[in-house]
């Protein structure tokens, strides 16, 4: 079982993506560490997460005893030697950067136990180019949760050519043991299957908008009342950041070196703006 080998797990991170999956985890019966450098993030993270876990009570998903013991389990704090000392799986969450991930990653190799996983939530950094910061790289792998991470159920799981079976098989029962649904990228590919598929359509959306062929509100209306789309693909980029697809499409232009890659003329605007989506109060759209 799962929880033979998955005692402890270490979310690093506690935006909204580290926050909720360190939530889930919790939920899920796990002894959880969520680490952040900042106090004030992590008290953040704290009420953005009773906010979310109340309405499930108030709608009769959870009991006010499975919210509580939940926390109990979940630990905050900004020490990461006291998140990963005793882990037996590190997720991290952070910035969509790559020197900051390989920096971080050489940090929790010298401090967690030997066995430890170390698995990235990054969609585009494949975890061939994190790895070898590491003097496990047979235990490293992409962990790729969805935005909202409570709501959203898929969860992709990649073996690098440096991931070894092991790693890949327990990573792939540790999203079921989560109730998530985990596909298996058995080769890298910067984007993996889901965001592969939403790129071209955000790439074509961009189009349709900076050529004025229709307003963003109007193509968000096609995505969800004709395609059936929850959310439309200008509402997705504030909702998953602005500046995360900015930096998204950084990294495959690098990658690329096509121009075609490089983030779109309005992308840019917003990037340098700081209008980010709802973290920010503006992105496409206005938020309270």
């Amino acid at each position: 079982m799962v929880k033979d080998v998955i005692r402890q797990v270490s979310v690093v991170g506690s935006g909204a993506m580290g926050s909720q999956i360190a939530m889930v985890s919790a939920l899920a019966g796990f002894e959880v560490y969520l680490q952040d450098i900042s106090e004030e993030s992590l008290k953040k993270a704290e009420e953005s997460l009773r906010g979310h876990l109340n309405r499930r009570v108030e709608k009769g998903k959870l009991s006010e005893e499975q919210v509580e013991v939940a926390f109990s389990r979940l630990h905050f704090v900004t020490s990461l030697e006291i998140a990963v000392k005793s882990t037996d799986f590190v997720i991290e969450a952070i910035v969509e950067k790559l020197e900051a991930k390989r920096k971080l990653f050489s940090e929790v190799d010298q401090l967690a136990p030997a066995n430890a996983i170390i698995a990235t939530n990054s969609s585009t950094i494949v975890s061939s180019k994190i790895a070898y910061a590491t003097n496990r790289p047979d235990k490293v792998c992409n962990l790729h949760f969805f935005n909202p991470v409570l709501v959203m159920e898929l969860v992709e799981v990649v073996k690098g050519p440096h991931t070894s079976d092991e790693t890949a098989n327990l990573a792939f029962n540790f999203v079921k043991e989560i109730k998530k649904v985990p596909i298996l990228l058995k080769k890298e590919i910067s984007g993996f299957v889901a965001n592969r598929l939403l790129g071209k359509l955000t790439d074509e959306a961009i189009y349709l908008f900076e050529n004025d062929i229709a307003s963003f509100e109007e193509i968000d209306i096609a995505a969800t009342k004709a395609l059936n789309h929850p959310i439309g693909p200008f509402a997705l980029m504030d909702l998953t950041g602005i500046d995360v697809n900015y930096y998204i499409n950084q990294l495959q232009y690098e990658e690329s070196g096509d121009e075609k890659d490089k983030p779109s003329k309005i992308l840019k605007e917003k990037y340098e703006k700081g209008e980010y989506g709802r973290k920010t109060g503006k992105g496409f759209y206005e938020y309270n």
